[in-house]
């Protein structure tokens, strides 16, 4: 025991060294000399599975684009170790030490394949001085290069929680203890942009190709953003700014973040009314990153084209046009949320769902990334479902339905002009399903005509049968 505990290893290690002394011994004898040989201590466990969350941590950071330095590190990684050790409670486990050295560092560095990065991140409050200048140095800039609404742009980073509810309903409570549960911690980094303008882009405005690109000060972000193309010229906020000037920041992230989550709460409502069996953890269990895909496309139309440029009042206010505030605000998202809630049976309240949105560029904790590393373990066991596409006979059956309700519709309405215009107005917003189904067609006919003339074509001279050409090649028996 005294041994163990003098080499910080466990009990049951050091018996095993001491077992197979001889063994160890003599396999030292043989691969170099007596007066070179050391014992090493082995990595216990606790250390490998540390090491894999602080690699889980490091690209949760990276993600966000917020800088990592060897202290950061390293302080990390000791409360990770202190975290497994405390949930392992293993023989022995009690006695582990780690003090996350230089030397335990630089192999960690050198497994993980490590950036030697260190920057600072922009402090927590924000810089009035260099606010307040900056938008007419900007200002000054587009009038020099003649940029014009259209073609100034603002590109943002933002992690969300794909999978992730309130902390006090009773799903959210599972996923922290019972096994089999997902702890909802995944998240995704989008890539948010808009411009200036609420008008269309360059192309349609037939504008030429000539951007101004706005980005934060964010150390993620290339140097040399501007070499890539010379039609795009990057200028950066200044440092400590980003809260104070940059347009995504002001509130359209936040109201798009509980667009998502209105989105996601209706999905889980329409489909346990739809089918009386489906239980909401039952929808949980099945939602995926492909209905998140879908639900962000949803939650990013629905911030409005006025919102989009009014958001540009603090940095390019001469781009702005009679902007009075969002038509929606997040709080009257939020109590959508929460009637949701109560209708899912959810103990949800506004404060959950105000704490739920701002966690999402919270830190992922030591919790956090070991109930992450299970979920992707889980991940990885599960079969992939068969792609969705399109099938000829889906297309025409869809079309049919619709066209029957069409002529429900019509049957009904007694003014003749309001049905054409829903007509035509659902024909026009169905064209590019009716296109793919032509496009479908073409190609099976296409394919039919093929395979017709491959059976009636013959060669210019016809093959011999083959029973013939086999007695012919036969010698004969004399």
């Amino acid at each position: 025991m005294n041994i163990s505990h003098a080499l910080s290893l466990s009990r049951s290690t050091a018996a095993t060294i001491i077992k197979d002394k001889d063994r160890i011994l003599e396999h030292v004898k043989g691969s170099a000399p007596m007066k070179s040989t050391m014992i090493t201590k082995h990595r216990s466990g606790i250390m490998i599975e540390m090491e894999r969350l602080l690699i889980l941590w490091l690209e949760d950071q990276h993600q966000r684009c917020i800088p990592v330095s060897l202290m950061l590190i390293q302080e990390k990684a000791k409360r990770l170790f202190q975290a497994k050790k405390k949930s392992e409670k293993g023989e022995g486990s009690e006695s582990e030490e780690f003090g996350a050295s230089m030397g335990w560092f630089m192999h960690f560095k050198a497994c993980a394949n490590l950036h030697n990065l260190k920057v600072q991140g922009e402090a927590a409050s924000g810089d009035e001085k260099a606010a307040s200048t900056f938008p007419n140095r900007l200002a000054e800039l587009i009038k020099e290069e003649g940029y014009c609404a259209e073609q100034v742009f603002n590109v943002d980073e933002k992690g969300l929680f794909w999978k992730h509810m309130p902390n006090r309903t009773y799903i959210a409570k599972e996923e922290k203890t019972a096994p089999g549960h997902k702890a909802g911690k995944e998240r995704l980094t989008l890539l948010l942009e808009g411009n200036a303008a609420v008008k269309d882009y360059c192309v349609s405005k037939e504008l030429p190709f000539k951007v101004l690109l706005v980005l934060d000060n964010a150390p993620g972000h290339p140097a040399h953003l501007s070499d890539f193309n010379p039609n795009v010229k990057v200028v950066y906020l200044p440092p400590n700014t980003t809260a104070l000037l940059q347009p995504m920041d002001q509130g359209v992230i936040a109201s798009f973040k509980a667009y998502y989550l209105r989105r996601t709460f209706a999905m889980a409502r329409n489909a346990t009314e739809k089918d009386k069996n489906l239980t909401l953890k039952d929808f949980w269990k099945s939602y995926n990153i492909y209905n998140a895909a879908q639900n962000i496309a949803f939650a990013w139309d629905k911030v409005r084209r006025t919102n989009l440029n009014g958001v540009w009042k603090k940095l390019c206010p001469q781009f702005v046009y009679d902007f009075h505030g969002f038509e929606e605000s997040v709080e009257a998202v939020t109590e959508k949320v929460v009637a949701m809630g109560k209708q899912l049976n959810l103990d949800v309240e506004a404060e959950d769902v105000t704490e739920l949105l701002a966690s999402h560029g919270e830190e992922l904790s030591a919790e956090d990334l070991i109930q992450l590393e299970k979920q992707l373990i889980e991940e990885e066991e599960i079969e992939t479902p068969e792609p969705k596409r399109f099938t000829t006979r889906g297309l025409a059956e869809g079309f049919s339905m619709i066209e029957d309700g069409l002529a429900k519709f019509q049957a009904e309405d007694p003014r003749d002009d309001r049905f054409s215009k829903v007509y035509r107005a659902v024909m026009d917003a169905l064209q590019c399903y009716r296109q793919i189904l032509e496009d479908k067609k073409s190609s099976t006919f296409q394919t039919s005509l093929e395979q017709f003339f491959k059976k009636v074509q013959r060669p210019a001279t016809d093959p011999v049968p083959s029973t013939l050409a086999a007695s012919e090649d036969e010698t004969p028996v004399v």
